[in-house]
């Protein structure tokens, strides 16, 4: 007989007499069998925990009957209702009189208790009696035995959940797969990224829309990108001549900030600096003579343009003879001095190209030139019928500043009314330059004497011998620059998307706003890209897409002086922005061409390129990959399309200067011919959309699906995908050089096994991050974020901790300039053999030390807590 019962307590007692005093209708389905824990409001935790959400399919069923009785379907008198009834009567009441006389029962109880095991859940099938306060309840059972009941009932009962169980997982793994598409790459052994909506929102949460996934995304950012309106900016943007502090700048400004504005970004505002500019000097011309040796007039070279100039030359009047030296690098000085001629005293003519302006003046300066001018050769820009050339009397203007940002305030920032020093940056240069046309050129290099020019060296002007020079006694040039320092007020300006989860980690996406000439591809189509980028993300974000850090998009002014508004930003903010600052993306000059696509990139985002250039089409090859195009031929695409850090780019500032991951694309020709009219008068829509053949808005186009995807994958995966590991090959590649010397540094007693243990440490950190990252929890935050900070300061480790930052601003070792860097160390090193009367070994030293404490720091913080770290170095 079982025991009297008890007076039943509230809550499930109550809950089942009115279950039971409900009518039941014939022709229906039995009342549904009764299951703990049956509502999610019941659970402790309520229906913000995910996991009792998750955990909803472990309910269990309660066979409250007595031993040897099995479920409700084999009792009864089949057709009978009113049978039914009096069965499911009494068998509830003697439930409710047995869960009276016991003092607890088990509602949702987790069979995974532990937060981290998030696999072990499921459908289980428990039957327990819960215990009262002297422990089991009474009644047949042994102790801690479970509800008997008939064997063959709880094994079809366990054969059909999980059956049940096997076909949900089986489907939904299916609609997974099927629903991914091609899924991110980066980092992609390590965490779930791009394929959920958020940390912790299951795809069947009713609290918000499904998760979207990466084939999801590519479609929502095709969909909303305008190939129209990047055009529509283009034309815009370069209808004319729009310098800093220019009227015509001022209105392209404000249309920036309206366009952020009306967009809906979260926020848009303007950053303001007083910077120092040099301008042409109206009331005294800048000039070029042939002088006799009296200093007598002969001849007055025509200048053709008043307004193409090189800003930041230095000004004056110097006259000497004239020598050639190509295109003005140092390897091309090296050979005039092993030919016995010297450019001392005299002025030196160089083609454009290879490299910058302001490497060009400081080669010339280092081999103590008076002077030089930069010409065009028609080589270097051909004349092909099937493309536009540069016309004979065109030059082309650049700024000489061997450096970045304001050379009156280097390293620190040009904020109103701060009092700055009297100090100049060293990369301003203390001779004369000054561009000149094809055709004046010609003119002198007719006048050359002396050697014949190497083979490799002679251009295409015609009628020219390309002879070295400096030529006849009598020849004589003069040149006066008179360029004038001006304080002008430059406005940067932004527009930020908040991110909803690292919203103090910022992608930073920069075009330059302003152009000497009327800048089609120098800064009309980056500008039109930034603000197409930023109205597509804003839809999408308006229409589902949730950004896990925020997107900072810029346009910066004072570009063609030498990214001067990114630059002083940076300053500005270096303190904060290396610890926020995850990435940046260059769009200055983003089309050149419309064959190959170049990556001037930091190593940490190569991987990251790879991958979205291969889901993103070619634009003069339909149905063909970006990479695949690159890698036709068995061609690799590193080889074809990756490219260093320029320094006249202001991604070269952001790695360099402010250790933040960057990259600048462009397309370009195939054969890397340069565009002919950058930097010229002539750099207007029509010339640039003729030499593309009427493509010019579709190749844009291209390189914003280029710079979009990345964008999403930096915003939203969980792990920025960024390549840490690259830099321990980086380093290897780069201290590999050293081997050569390791005998010479030897005999004097000197030894690289410091910077090797240095590098090996580095790789060893490396490689546990890689292992700590494998093995956390995927959905931790804390560990997520701890990750991610590691992960993105890497590039800032880099920055030697040991020199100034007003005397040598691109504190990089490896991507910067100066005597700290590897490079550096290098030629040091080198004049062991190639001038060991020349070799300081204090120098060395010093170097050394500082090379090497420079990769320990960087190894030791990506080993993250000091307590991790070998102190045995």
């Amino acid at each position: 007989m079982p025991p009297e019962p008890n007076p039943p307590e509230t809550g499930l007692g109550q809950e089942l007499e009115a279950q039971i005093n409900q009518p039941f209708l014939p022709g229906t389905s039995a009342r549904a069998p009764l299951w703990e824990g049956a509502s999610a409001d019941s659970h402790p935790r309520g229906r913000s925990s995910c996991r009792s959400r998750r955990r909803a399919a472990q309910l269990r069923w309660v066979n409250p009957g007595p031993a040897g009785q099995g479920p409700p379907e084999s009792q009864g008198t089949a057709g009978d209702p009113s049978g039914t009834m009096d069965f499911w009567t009494a068998r509830l009441q003697r439930a409710i009189r047995q869960k009276a006389g016991q003092r607890s029962y088990t509602i949702y109880r987790n069979t995974a208790e532990d937060d981290g095991d998030r696999d072990s859940g499921g459908l289980q099938i428990k039957m327990e009696e819960a215990e009262g306060p002297n422990g089991p309840a009474s009644g047949s059972q042994k102790e801690g035995s479970h509800v008997p009941g008939p064997k063959r009932w709880k094994t079809g009962v366990y054969l059909a959940l999980v059956g049940l169980l096997l076909l949900i997982v089986g489907f939904l793994l299916g609609y997974v797969s099927s629903r991914r598409g091609g899924s991110c790459t980066a980092c992609a052994d390590f965490l779930p990224m791009i394929n959920e909506d958020g940390p912790y929102r299951p795809a069947q949460d009713p609290r918000g829309p499904p998760p979207l996934y990466w084939s999801d995304l590519r479609e929502m950012f095709q969909k909303y990108l305008n190939e129209e309106k990047i055009e529509g900016t283009i034309r815009k943007m370069s209808e004319g001549p729009h310098p800093p502090g220019s009227p015509t700048l001022d209105a392209l400004s404000s249309h920036v900030l309206e366009a952020f504005t009306s967009f809906g970004l979260d926020h848009s505002w303007t950053d303001s600096h007083y910077v120092g500019l040099q301008r042409p000097d109206r009331r005294q011309p800048t000039f070029l003579q042939r002088v006799d040796a009296s200093g007598a007039v002969m001849e007055e070279l025509q200048l053709e343009d008043p307004d193409v100039y090189c800003p930041y030359s230095a000004s004056g009047t110097v006259v000497g003879g004239l020598v050639f030296a190509n295109y003005g690098r140092r390897e091309d000085f090296a050979l005039l001095e092993q030919l016995g001629l010297s450019p001392r005293g005299h002025l030196v003519i160089a083609r454009v190209g290879k490299i910058s302006y302001a490497e060009k003046v400081a080669n010339a300066e280092a081999n103590q030139a008076k002077g030089i001018l930069i010409y065009p050769d028609p080589q270097d820009i051909p004349q092909d019928p099937r493309k536009l050339g540069l016309f004979p009397n065109i030059s082309i203007y650049g700024h000489v500043h061997m450096g970045a940002g304001d050379p009156y305030s280097p390293g620190f920032p040009s904020f109103n009314h701060t009092q700055f020093p009297p100090i100049k940056s060293s990369g301003l240069p203390s001779i004369l330059a000054h561009p000149i046309s094809a055709t004046v050129a010609a003119l002198l290099l007719r006048q050359l004497s002396g050697p014949p020019a190497p083979q490799a060296w002679r251009g295409s002007l015609p009628e020219v011998p390309y002879l070295l020079g400096p030529g006849d006694p009598d020849f004589r040039l003069q040149l006066g620059v008179h360029n004038v320092r001006q304080s002008v007020m430059i406005n940067n300006v932004f527009g930020c998307i908040e991110g909803k989860f690292e919203p103090d980690h910022y992608l930073i996406v920069g075009a330059q706003r302003d152009s000497l000439g009327p800048g089609a591809a120098r800064s009309g189509v980056g500008t039109a890209i930034l603000l197409e980028l930023a109205r597509t993300f804003v839809a999408m974000v308006q229409n589902g897409f949730q950004l896990r850090r925020s997107l900072l998009f810029v346009s910066w002014d004072a570009g063609d002086f030498g990214s001067v508004g990114s630059t002083e930003w940076l300053e500005g903010y270096l303190t904060m922005l290396h610890l926020k600052a995850a990435a940046y993306i260059s769009l200055d000059s983003a089309v050149l061409g419309d064959d190959k696509l170049l990556a001037k990139s930091s190593p940490a985002l190569i991987s990251l390129i790879e991958s979205v250039i291969k889901q993103v089409d070619s634009p003069n090859r339909s149905g063909q990959s970006i990479f695949e195009k690159m890698t036709e031929q068995g061609r690799r695409w590193e080889n074809e399309g990756l490219r260093p850090l320029p320094m006249d780019s202001s991604a070269f500032a952001f790695t360099s200067f402010g250790g933040v991951p960057a990259v600048e694309f462009s397309f370009a020709e195939e054969d890397s011919r340069p565009y002919p009219f950058l930097n010229t008068m002539l750099d207007t829509y029509d010339h640039l959309n003729r030499a593309l053949q009427g493509r010019l808005p579709a190749v844009a186009k291209t390189v914003a699906e280029v710079v979009g995807h990345l964008l999403i994958k930096l915003s939203h995966d969980h792990l920025l995908p960024l390549d840490y590991w690259c830099y321990g090959d980086v380093l290897l590649q780069e201290i590999a050089h050293f081997n050569q010397y390791n005998t010479l540094l030897k005999s004097r007693g000197l030894t690289l096994q410091w910077m090797y243990s240095a590098r090996g440490d580095y790789a060893r950190a490396a490689e546990k991050l890689r292992r700590d990252i494998y093995t956390s929890e995927e959905h931790n935050e804390r560990l997520l974020r701890m990750f991610n900070v590691r992960i993105m300061r890497v590039e800032f480790y880099f920055l030697s901790q040991y020199v100034a930052v007003t005397e040598t601003p691109f504190r990089h070792i490896i991507h910067g300039r100066g005597p700290h860097t590897l490079r550096a160390l290098l030629e040091h090193v080198s004049l062991l053999r190639d001038a060991p009367e020349k070799f300081d070994e204090v120098l060395f030293r010093r170097q050394l030390a500082l090379v090497t404490w420079t990769l320990q720091g960087a190894a030791n913080a990506l080993s993250g807590d000091v307590w991790n770290i070998d102190n045995n170095f």
